[in-house]
């Protein structure tokens, strides 16, 4: 592909110096599209309060465009901030593109659903980052014709020989907030108690050993209201639940919260397989599963739930190893294969990974975003 002259302007609230997928997606379409294209920005910097950037974005935007005026077409970078964009005024004269990830799309909102999404319909591509965030969007009204599927990406890594830890017992991983959707009290209680021998469940991601203010607040609001609150807060509803599991399973579960990047990298690399036992939540969903591609492009065997996003990053038998949501006895019994078999899963790992390195990367990402761009402009 090669560089063009178009001028594109990137708006996003999720950007570096905050941590996160969506951080992550952003910062990396943003940099791999600037080797390809003119490329300018509006980014939250967490500065200022979030609402004070989203009060004056329609002016900045128009200002941006004032001091730029090549620019041919705006990125919003998920569907809320573009869920605003729809209610500006003084740029329609320029292409519009928004990337839905997922809960911006079945977020259960009746306003939102009924009020909000159609007006989408005004975006010249609606691009999901899976196909499960594509049918989200068509069942909900969008036109099918705006819509594109484009997957995120990984960060390439060198493949690198497993390491022994004469301190740690064989172990499954699993990487992320504790959210009702990850799955993760479940297999706490459905699957680990279950599998036999010498093993570890390791969890790693944000996590509160003990009550906060909030979560006892949020407690005291009615069902409906704290399903509403919690899914647009992103906050950690599973963690009480995860909590009383940690004390029954001492012995087999333990939740290392967050940790160093470079420690992180080394427990992904030598697990014995990374868990992602996603279940249904009504109103929320998986929008991609970026983190099975992370787990993968370090040669670590994927187990994950064949659900919703999950799908577009993991092929069975092709970079991961697919389940259904839900079945105990599925889970219970590959990872008990897993570990009566390491050697000849460590083997699938590698395979996995190399396709895994094939097929994703965050310059695939960039280009095909790129592609985009440029007919729509032409």
């Amino acid at each position: 592909m090669l560089p063009s002259e178009i001028e594109i302007l990137f708006v996003s609230h999720k950007y570096p110096p905050a941590v996160g997928g969506m951080e992550k997606q952003s910062f990396e379409l943003i940099n791999h599209s600037a080797l390809y294209l003119k490329v300018h920005t509006l980014l939250y910097d967490n500065e200022e309060s979030i609402l004070t950037f989203f009060y004056r974005l329609n002016q900045r935007i128009l200002s941006k465009i004032k001091a730029n005026p090549h620019i041919k077409l705006i990125h919003f970078n998920d569907g809320l901030i573009a869920a605003l964009a729809t209610f500006h005024k003084g740029y329609d004269h320029l292409k519009k593109v928004v990337t839905l990830h997922g809960l911006d799309i079945v977020f259960p909102l009746p306003y939102f659903q009924h009020k909000i999404i159609p007006r989408f319909n005004i975006f010249d591509q609606v691009i999901a980052v899976s196909q499960a965030t594509a049918e989200a969007a068509r069942s909900r009204g969008i036109d099918p014709s705006r819509i594109a599927v484009i997957p995120n990406g990984v960060d390439p890594v060198t493949p690198i020989s497993k390491l022994k830890d004469d301190k740690l017992p064989p172990y499954f991983i699993t990487l992320g907030r504790p959210v009702k959707r990850k799955g993760f009290s479940w297999l706490m209680q459905q699957v680990i108690p279950a599998v036999q021998g010498n093993f570890r469940l390791l969890m790693v991601g944000p996590f509160d050993q003990v009550p906060t203010w909030k979560e006892r607040m949020l407690n005291l609001l009615p069902a409906r209201l704290y399903h509403l609150a919690t899914l647009f807060l992103g906050y950690p509803t599973d963690q009480q639940e995860i909590r009383k599991l940690l004390r029954m399973h001492p012995e087999k579960i333990q939740h290392l919260g967050k940790v160093p990047f470079d420690q992180l990298r080394h427990l992904l690399t030598n697990a014995h397989a990374f868990l992602m036992p996603n279940i249904q939540v009504q109103g929320d969903m998986e929008g991609f599963g970026l983190v099975c591609l992370e787990a993968s492009s370090r040669g670590t065997v994927v187990v994950a739930a064949e659900l919703e996003g999950i799908t577009s990053a993991i092929s069975h038998h092709h970079n991961g190893l697919l389940l259904p949501s839900q079945d105990a006895d599925a889970w219970i019994g590959q990872l008990q294969n897993i570990l009566d078999n390491p050697a000849h899963y460590e083997k699938l790992g590698q395979k996995f990974q190399k396709n895994t390195n094939a097929d994703f990367s965050w310059d695939i990402m960039a280009r095909g975003y790129c592609d985009t761009f440029i007919k729509l402009c032409q």
